[in-house]
């Protein structure tokens, strides 16, 4: 696969050096079977699903966590069945899977229900970054510079 190249975005966006690392290891992951499968859906402006099918782990066997930007769902079975089997088609295989996390999404809980993991995610803005409206001043209220003449 090509390499992307993000070098003209770098002369006009400042301090997303991050999203552009995000979305070369996106171009760069393998794409084969997710197992697994999730959907991730999108509930609202700032709320997130994300939703696993986890057939045949219990609560005790699977868990979550949040390290360093990423959601780490993993499900690891704490016993092995010896029984004879004539056809195999549920995966009782550990696994791991990460999700990427922008820095104000928060995970809100999540539950297990019918064999189905779902993770619930909120984005919580700072109120430094809510959209905010800036007076303009006049010149007669506006701060005046230092005068470095009069030393």
């Amino acid at each position: 696969m090509r390499e992307l190249d993000f070098a003209p975005l770098y002369r006009s966006a400042i301090g997303f050096d991050h999203l552009m690392a995000v979305l070369q290891n996106a171009a760069r992951a393998d794409t084969g079977d997710a197992v697994p499968p999730y959907d991730i859906r999108k509930i609202d402006e700032n709320s997130y699903a994300i939703t696993m099918a986890v057939a045949g782990f219990s609560q005790e066997e699977l868990s979550l966590t949040v390290e360093g930007g990423e959601l780490i769902i993993a499900g690891k079975k704490n016993t092995q069945d010896s029984g004879q089997y004539l056809h195999h088609g549920i995966s009782t295989n550990s696994f791991e899977r990460r999700f990427g996390l922008e820095p104000h999404i928060e995970v809100r809980g999540a539950q297990l229900l019918n064999g189905l993991l779902t993770v619930d995610l909120v984005r919580e803005l700072p109120e430094r970054l809510k959209p905010r409206r800036i007076e303009i001043g006049t010149s007669a209220s506006a701060p005046r510079a230092l005068d470095r003449t009069a030393a």
